[in-house]
């Protein structure tokens, strides 16, 4: 169901609000992008990111909202009528079909001519690198080439939208970088809108020049990468940027966490501990009023085997919950409040001598603070 245009034109672009339901599952999201953008759809597995790429591609139907592109409402428009090419996870090639055939498929589909849908897809096919494998079927390709076929079979009908189902998770991980970085130029070249769904944060930080975050249906974060990494709005998006992140209330120079974050049995100083069981407090650089989030990395977490004294402002005293070895770093786990990621080097974890139930020092200066409102 199609809602009433807004007065006036809407403009180019991606305008689409997206309500539908899926058995139990509700979905409601808004997106929009501008001709030429790039939008990662970021989330958790079920989160609904693949639901809304169906949904914009017409493939589930909408109990209400709208699709619209350039203006135009493509909401009631069967699916092979809407300007969109879609590349599927596993790129759904035609396998008895040469590359050539199968980028030339959408374009004869299109009632385009042979000759002519056949030049257009050696035009396709040559952009992409891909000229010498014109007359190889899709088992005779690398998983490379073969999303790169697939993106030319999409943009071989001219689309105005673009869809990406995470195009790099039938790639393994030795060939994945390379395949980025080209599909990153070959999209860069797109005067169209791309919207791509991704679980890894890397390739939507790498890909996207905006990220909309959905979870359990709705869009809980958006903007660009950078923004996105640095002030991360929900749990979910700050294990996926790796910063430890906390909810709380400005009061004045600090930020008393909530009870889910910061209640328990603290017995450090300082301004940013907690005192008698109350709730712990994080020390920020400008004083801070109303709700509020707080995130910092976790090589900014410091830890010492007695309270320290000088300048650090937020001291906690902490439990050891979980040590992790990753490349030259060591990830410490430790509880709270507030319960933290600290990630330190092997030689600073030799001299601490930490073992899972050790008592430690926690400190964060708060030039290391990133504090924003809810």
């Amino acid at each position: 169901m199609s809602e009433e245009a807004p007065a006036g034109d809407p403009g180019p672009g991606l305008d689409a609000v997206l309500r539908a339901r899926l058995g139990g599952f509700a979905l409601d999201v808004s997106l929009t992008a501008e001709p030429g953008e790039v939008l990662a759809l970021l989330g958790p597995n079920g989160a609904g990111k693949s639901s809304a790429l169906r949904a914009l591609a017409g493939l589930v139907p909408l109990t209400g909202g709208h699709v619209r592109l350039d203006g135009r409402d493509e909401t009631t428009t069967a699916v092979e009528g809407r300007p969109i090419g879609m590349v599927f996870q596993d790129y759904l090639l035609f396998e008895h079909m040469s590359a050539l055939d199968n980028v030339a498929f959408g374009p004869r589909c299109q009632g385009v001519p042979k000759a002519g849908a056949r030049a257009r897809a050696a035009e396709l096919l040559d952009h992409m690198d891909l000229s010498a494998y014109a007359h190889t079927r899709p088992r005779h390709l690398s998983g490379g080439q073969a999303q790169r076929v697939a993106l030319a079979r999409a943009l071989a009908v001219r689309p105005r939208l673009l869809l990406l189902d995470e195009p790099m998770a039938a790639l393994d991980a030795s060939t994945r970088i390379e395949v980025r970085s080209r599909l990153r130029r070959l999209l860069t070249g797109f005067d169209g809108v791309t919207v791509l769904v991704t679980h890894d944060p890397l390739e939507a930080m790498v890909l996207a020049d905006r990220i909309a975050v959905i979870e359990s249906g709705r869009v809980v974060q958006e903007g660009a990468p950078a923004e996105v990494a640095r002030r991360p709005r929900t749990a979910y998006v700050a294990r996926l940027v790796g910063l430890n992140l906390f909810r709380g209330r400005g009061d004045g120079e600090a930020v008393v966490l909530d009870a889910r974050d910061g209640e328990g049995r603290s017995g450090g100083h300082g301004a940013g501990s907690a005192h008698g069981g109350g709730p712990a407090r994080v020390a920020v650089r400008e004083p801070r009023e109303g709700p509020a989030l707080v995130a910092f990395p976790p090589r900014a977490v410091a830890l010492y085997p007695e309270h320290p004294h000088g300048s650090t402002r937020n001291v906690w005293r902490s439990t050891v919950d979980g040590i992790e070895r990753f490349g030259d770093q060591v990830r410490v786990h430790l509880a709270g409040p507030p319960a933290l990621v600290a990630d330190i080097t092997p030689a600073a974890l030799a001299d601490l001598g930490l073992t899972h139930g050790d008592t430690v020092w926690a400190g964060v200066k708060a030039s290391e603070v990133e504090c924003y409102p809810q």
